[in-house]
């Protein structure tokens, strides 16, 4: 049982200490001027490491209900998917897709159209709208690393 309980809090370790380092070192390592010859490429880059974040989230996100759900039916006798703490992995992965296919896949299209984005006038439409959507995206993201701070909470909580 004990290691049932060290894969749930890795999986959630693993995502959320990921979403932290990308937030507050990788993003603010590569856009630091002096550190890239270009905007362009540190736009790829993190683009390319949000990417991979997100299917490490995801992965760690399934991993995590598997192994509650073990780990209740081992505790209770009885599978639990509707504790609070899997709804909110469930809204987390949910979120996560939303970036995805909604905000990422087409973030991407609009940076490969503008081809330099530097380059393309403040309001240009694509410009403006690839600017709404990277806010759209750290707000998931932000909403994402809230949410999954409260279901390492919940589940220290619940493991002492």
């Amino acid at each position: 049982m004990s290691f049932i309980r060290f894969l749930m809090l890795l999986s959630l370790v693993v995502w959320i200490g990921g979403i932290i380092f990308f937030a507050f070192v990788l993003a603010p390592t590569v856009f630091h001027p002096g550190i890239l010859p270009s905007r362009q490429l540190a736009g790829a880059v993190v683009g390319r490491s949000l990417g991979i974040l997100h299917g490490v989230g995801l992965t760690c996100g399934v991993v995590f209900l598997i192994v509650s759900l073990v780990d209740s039916h081992v505790v209770t006798g009885l599978a639990a998917p509707f504790t609070l703490r899997n709804i909110i992995v469930l809204v987390m992965i949910v979120l996560t897709l939303l970036s995805i296919f909604a905000i990422s896949k087409p973030m991407l299209a609009l940076r490969q159209d503008m081809v330099f984005i530097d380059d393309v006038p403040r309001d240009d439409s694509r410009r403006v709208e690839f600017n709404r959507l990277h806010e759209w995206s750290t707000r998931l993201e932000g909403a994402i690393l809230v949410l999954g701070l409260a279901v390492i909470f919940l589940t220290a909580r619940r493991l002492s």
